[in-house]
């Protein structure tokens, strides 16, 4: 699926051209679009101004980035929780002074790969 060709800018300059009294047609012809997407467009973007379309994209923008922020503290909880459930697995006694065969692993820190994976 290819990516939008047309800024955000175009398209509201393409609705205010209509809001003028060009004709949808002709200004679809000229953008390269059917008259479809340009009411799509019109559905989205009605009534919104260049100033308020800018803070929109720059709002969308940091929304994407506060999501990856969650995803990725998500699975950092969700891994510190399967160590500690398997910590608590083990089931060592507290008076043993031998340690267990899986708390010498345990003791090793986490390590965060290149691809964003923890591993021990």
């Amino acid at each position: 699926m290819p990516g939008k060709r047309h800024s955000e800018e175009q398209i509201l300059c393409a609705l205010r051209q209509v809001e003028a009294g060009k004709k949808v047609s002709e200004v679809c012809r000229e953008m390269g679009v059917s008259q479809q997407a340009f009411y799509s467009w019109r559905r989205r973007y009605a009534g919104l101004g260049l100033q308020e379309l800018r803070e929109l994209r720059q709002l969308r923008e940091e929304n994407r980035k506060l999501k990856g922020i969650v995803a990725d503290l998500t699975l950092d909880k969700h891994i510190l929780q399967e160590v500690l459930s398997k910590k608590a697995w083990c089931g060592r006694r507290s008076g043993s002074r031998v340690p267990h065969k899986c708390e010498s692993r345990l003791q090793k820190p986490l390590l965060r790969t290149s691809a964003g994976a923890w591993t021990l």
